[in-house]
């Protein structure tokens, strides 16, 4: 089985073209699978049945994981039975009829637009590093781009004088966002004034680079965002992938197209932009809870309210 399972992940690789990070996922997921039919004495593929794989998915529930974690194994189980079926491994795939195990959708946090505008003046705009920060910033409020997707930009996949970027997402997927004038403006002064100063042997064409002159790490870049949101006074939870939940929703807020938003965030699937549309709703209840002078009232305790 170990190198059946070899097999399906050099498949990943060379056939569906999977990033290494993902197929890392697949494997970890996959192994502990298998252990688990090891311990119960099952030791061929072909042997597997759906009640050896509710058998795994329950001993994963036993062990405390969140519902999204089995769902994600699960997922993994399901493309290597898929797999193992259509090399001739087994004759059936056991998963064909098993259920994901109901998730909560949390709706993800956000910035309203005065906190957004708050962060962005942050950085300083007579320093190197100020300047540089001020462009990262702008870019990932004006394209809602992934952190990791942001580390991956070259700077032949800006296009300024269009306005948009190329973006490799997930699955290595191609796709063009626009780029608002603002963060265009402050791209172009990090190229011109900055860049090449902190550029050295690693760089590569690399669009934005760390004070070593090298490409950023997901904890740099956080350490980044981490200082201007504590200058700027914002007391919630902030995280890179905050910017690109309040690009989203700033959209829908305005009136964009819902497609039109899932063509920019890259997502494959429209259900998943549609959360987008709840947080809307959310946020402009939360603002007239906290604007409204009559939402600020309160009720005189004993008072009840007649239907």
């Amino acid at each position: 089985m170990k190198q059946i399972l070899d097999q399906f992940l050099n498949h990943l690789s060379v056939e569906r073209d999977l990033t290494a990070n993902t197929i890392e996922s697949y494997r970890r997921d996959l192994s502990g699978y298998l252990n688990f039919l090891r311990e119960i004495k099952v030791d061929s593929v072909g042997a597997i049945t759906a009640e050896h794989v509710t058998g795994f998915i329950a001993s994963l529930s036993r062990k405390g994981l969140a519902a999204n974690s089995i769902a994600r194994k699960l997922s993994s189980l399901r493309g290597f039975h898929k797999f193992l079926a259509a090399e001739g491994y087994c004759d059936l795939d056991p998963t064909g009829t098993l259920e994901s195990p109901r998730q909560w959708r949390k709706l993800p946090g956000v910035l309203n637009v005065r906190e957004m505008e708050r962060l962005l003046k942050q950085p300083a705009r007579d320093t190197l590093l100020g300047i540089r920060d001020k462009a990262i910033l702008e870019f990932l409020y004006a394209t809602g781009v992934r952190i990791s997707e942001l580390i991956g930009i070259k700077r032949k996949d800006l296009l300024p004088e269009v306005e948009l970027v190329r973006v490799m997402g997930k699955g290595r997927k191609e796709r063009i966002v626009p780029v608002g004038k603002e963060a265009i403006r402050s791209a172009e002064r990090y190229l011109q004034e900055v860049r090449s100063k902190l550029a050295g042997e690693y760089s590569e064409d690399v669009l934005f680079l760390n004070r070593m002159g090298r490409p950023f790490s997901r904890m740099g870049l956080w350490k980044i965002l981490r200082k201007y949101v504590n200058q700027a006074g914002i007391t919630k939870r902030v995280s890179p992938h905050t910017i690109r939940h309040s690009f989203a929703t700033h959209l829908l807020k305005g009136g964009a197209d819902l497609r039109a938003v899932q063509e920019m965030l890259g997502h494959a699937d429209i259900s998943t932009t549609q959360i987008y549309t709840h947080l809307d709703r959310e946020y402009i209840k939360q603002e007239h809870r906290d604007y409204h002078p009559r939402s600020k009232m309160k009720i005189p305790s004993g008072m009840e309210r007649n239907r």
